[in-house]
């Protein structure tokens, strides 16, 4: 037996002959050979290939994050969509104002998995708060101009947006109540409520401060608030 293969253990050796395959396709083993070839070869001679094979394999490592990255967000994305599909389904539902109401306080908070809703309508009114009493502390009559002097609270970009995501210290108890303080992020859906009628904003709460961000997408739930404010004219008209 030749001295480069004294101590390889004969079946071994003829196991990797007969499948040289199981070596090459591991990755490790690969590594451990090529790091024992440069050993061998002295600190004197740059292997151009190793040098190759290294960079390749930085390549691959990063095209395999990268392709996991994508799968993630497209598993993330279409989650969401359910998501969304099911909170529209539940909104058509009810067939009274009041039945509407109870929706948002329940199901709707747990559809969205979010810890806090309020429906904010403007309004010019005198008797609104009366109308709060009857409907619970989902819904909020707020003075004409709430809606824009609250969307513009930290507003970094110029126009308007259906859709606003953010982080907070804490939700304002006039919205959120009892919830506020422990909130650490809020979507704000803007609701065009029709001709004639002034604004209005649906809002979610969260404790968790990454579950609404600047970089989410808002298709979605842009999407979702197009659904609302149609609902909303319906029970308005």
């Amino acid at each position: 037996m030749s001295s480069m293969t004294v101590g390889l253990d004969d079946s071994l050796r003829q196991k990797i002959i007969e499948k040289p395959d199981m070596v090459l396709d591991d990755p490790n083993v690969m590594r451990a050979l090529v790091a024992a070839n440069e050993r061998a070869m002295g600190s004197n001679i740059v292997d151009l290939r190793g040098i190759a094979m290294e960079r390749l394999e930085t390549r691959l490592d990063r095209l395999e994050d990268t392709h996991r990255s994508v799968i993630a967000a497209a598993y993330e994305n279409l989650a969401g969509t359910n998501q969304i599909h099911r909170a529209v389904l539940r909104l058509l539902d009810p067939e009274s104002f009041a039945s509407f109401m109870e929706i948002l306080r329940g199901d709707l908070r747990d559809i969205l998995r979010v810890d806090a809703l309020a429906l904010i309508l403007e309004t010019t009114q005198e008797e609104a708060g009366a109308a709060v009493e009857r409907v619970g502390d989902i819904l909020k009559f707020t003075e004409a101009g709430f809606v824009e002097s609250y969307l513009s609270q930290g507003r970094t970009y110029g126009g308007d947006r259906c859709v606003t995501l953010r982080q907070i210290q804490a939700g304002p108890t006039r919205i959120y109540g009892d919830r506020a303080p422990d909130l650490r992020s809020e979507a704000c859906l803007r609701l065009d409520l029709g001709a004639g009628r002034l604004p209005g904003l649906l809002v979610f709460g969260s404790e968790d401060p990454h579950q609404f961000t600047p970089q989410h997408g808002t298709d979605l739930l842009t999407f979702f608030g197009g659904v609302f404010e149609r609902c909303m004219r319906r029970w308005l008209s």
